[in-house]
């Protein structure tokens, strides 16, 4: 469908004279709606296919890989999905941090309005957020390189 009023039929007209056809029928489980999920093996081939590309190429892959996994069909996290991703898949950015100001409004904006949705753009934001922050970078910047 392109969403073109020719191409959709009109619901008003047909509700007028008959039951919405949603009222003639059971809805069918959630999971027959949901699309099957891609093996982790063909995922990370993916990832392996930057084999030249950086690190960081490869990091920011995999965050989208992980982020995906969890993501409903829209492509969208609920700001508990949200939460829960980021406490448990990057945590060892999160650790430590649960005193700090920042870290704590973050983490209240998560926990307000819990049905609503998050992107893939505004995780990554918070995901950088919550990394600029973290003692964690500070110990990786303290690191002395050799060569």
């Amino acid at each position: 469908m392109c969403g073109c009023r020719a191409s959709v039929p009109s619901t008003k007209q047909s509700s007028v004279h008959q039951p919405a056809p949603a009222s003639t029928k059971k809805s069918p489980p959630a999971a027959a709606d949901m699309p099957k999920r891609v093996p982790i093996a063909k995922q990370l081939a993916s990832v392996k296919a930057l084999g030249k590309g950086s690190a960081l190429e490869k990091a920011f892959a995999t965050a989208a890989l992980v982020y995906n996994n969890s993501a409903d069909p829209e492509g969208k996290l609920s700001k508990a999905e949200t939460k829960n991703l980021l406490q448990t898949q990057f945590g060892g950015f999160i650790r430590g941090q649960e005193n700090k100001p920042k870290y704590q409004e973050i983490i209240s904006a998560l926990d307000e309005e819990l049905e609503n949705k998050i992107d893939f753009e505004d995780f990554m934001v918070l995901l950088v957020s919550l990394t600029l922050m973290s003692d964690l970078l500070q110990e990786i910047k303290n690191v002395k390189t050799t060569k």
